[in-house]
């Protein structure tokens, strides 16, 4: 995908393609991770014999490819100049344009309504498979034991709970209280749960179904909310792996008691 976008942008111009082996990752995520790397540059220059393709000694890389690509040591290892360009592929005719000049614009980053709406069908087509799983068993195992009323609800509220994190948090991220992803789906969350309160069936045993809403509901929201953090560089890799040493045990035990209590109130 990055390379058609790429391709389809430089259409018309004098230019090579280097294409680095990120085994199906994107730039910004494969130089964090390496592969779109200062050695892998180096190893595809040697590979293509770029050298004796080209007589300038100039590489144009990709803005979110500086974290994995050290420019002074592709000039040591290889004798090329690397020169990072823009952040969207959108903008390198423009840069060509002007003398190879990176404007602010084509530094900044941006993660806008439309952009976010975007990832929204690849992160369900992702989650379409253990979404199914798990609504299946929410269904089954209570139809099983007799209760299709109660299978019925909680699937409904299991997949009202997912889409919560899903798409509905994607789309009011910048208004969702909170700074991580795991927190402003958990408030996403919280908000269904209070609308199901308000306009929802009422329970003989809302005593027990209204605290184990509160806990799992909010809980299944942050854990598919949180998936977003892999969509955009506003987070760091380490900012993540500290919202998840946080984030999913409390996600774990929430759903655990809340669990509990709606056993307790579907049996009682």
């Amino acid at each position: 995908m990055s390379f058609d976008i790429l391709r389809s942008q430089l259409a018309g111009r004098n230019v090579w393609i280097l294409v680095l082996e990120t085994n199906g990752v994107n730039v910004w995520c494969a130089a964090g991770k390496g592969t779109f790397g200062t050695h892998e540059l180096v190893r595809r220059i040697e590979r293509t014999g770029l050298p004796q393709l080209v007589s300038h000694r100039r590489l144009i890389v990709p803005i979110l490819g500086a974290a994995g690509i050290a420019a002074h040591e592709v000039r040591a290892l290889s004798g090329f100049e690397v020169c990072y360009a823009t952040v969207r592929a959108g903008d390198l005719p423009e840069f060509f344009d002007n003398g190879m000049i990176t404007t602010p614009n084509m530094r900044q980053m941006t993660f806008t309504l439309r952009e976010r709406l975007i990832l929204i069908p690849v992160e369900l087509m992702l989650s379409l498979k253990p979404l199914a799983l798990i609504g299946f068993l929410l269904l089954i195992v209570p139809l099983l034991l007799g209760l299709p009323t109660a299978g019925f609800q909680m699937m409904a509220a299991f997949y009202a709970a997912a889409l919560t994190g899903l798409a509905v948090t994607p789309i009011l991220l910048p208004w969702l209280p909170g700074r991580y992803f795991s927190c402003k789906g958990a408030v996403a969350g919280l908000a269904l749960v209070l609308g199901y309160y308000f306009i929802g069936p009422k329970s003989d045993h809302e005593m027990f179904i209204i605290p184990a809403a509160v806990l799992i509901l909010p809980a299944v929201s942050a854990f598919y909310a949180l998936n977003f953090t892999g969509c955009t560089p506003f987070t760091s890799s380490s900012g993540v792996k500290k919202e998840m040493l946080i984030a999913l045990p409390i996600m774990g035990g929430g759903i655990l008691v809340g669990t509990v209590l709606a056993l307790v109130g579907i049996f009682l």
